[in-house]
């Protein structure tokens, strides 16, 4: 199946300048979305991927995460921004273009030596998904790989993520 034919591009969203990968078309097509986390699962075991967690990035990492842990038969936790979580949390503050911003998860929400997969929807610089590696490795965690329905390869991301397996499934 082609996904990328799945994909809308929208010009100058957020802001003149950027083209946007928008996945909601993906999403709205049944078939697409089940090729999709089909899909992510194979590469995820075709790499040997075993993880005890599959970690979500808020918010799209959710819809592509949930889905994927439950087919590699691992458990689900969401990576939150700042003041989203009702628990104590662990957090990482990360640099943005301008400014800074936070992730948070439950300080009960992994156990040291876990095995952990992080899910988004794109990875594009790379920000998010290395601050994300940071926090879980902070705790003690073992990262064992990334999973991006997106990449955009002009940008890269990937240089900046640790030596693990990182599965894309478009690439721009």
């Amino acid at each position: 199946m082609d996904l990328k034919s799945l994909v809308r591009d929208i010009p100058d969203f957020p802001k003149p300048g950027i083209l946007f990968r928008d996945i909601t078309t993906l999403l709205r097509d049944p078939e697409g979305l089940r090729y999709t986390i089909d899909f992510l699962t194979q590469k995820c075991k075709e790499a040997e991927i075993k993880p005890d967690y599959v970690i979500g990035i808020e918010s799209r990492g959710f819809i592509f995460g949930s889905p994927l842990a439950y087919q590699l038969g691992a458990g689900f936790i969401p990576i939150r921004k700042r003041g989203k979580l009702p628990a104590a949390v662990h957090s990482i503050e990360y640099d943005l273009e301008y400014g800074t911003d936070c992730l948070e998860v439950h300080q009960d929400a992994l156990r040291h030596s876990s095995r952990v997969l992080i899910v988004d929807d794109l990875i594009a610089t790379g920000g998010t998904a290395s601050a994300t590696a940071k926090l879980v490795q902070k705790i003690g965690c073992e990262l064992v790989g990334f999973g991006f329905i997106i990449e955009l390869r002009d940008l890269e991301g990937r240089k900046y993520l640790p030596d693990v397996p990182i599965i894309s499934l478009i690439e721009y």
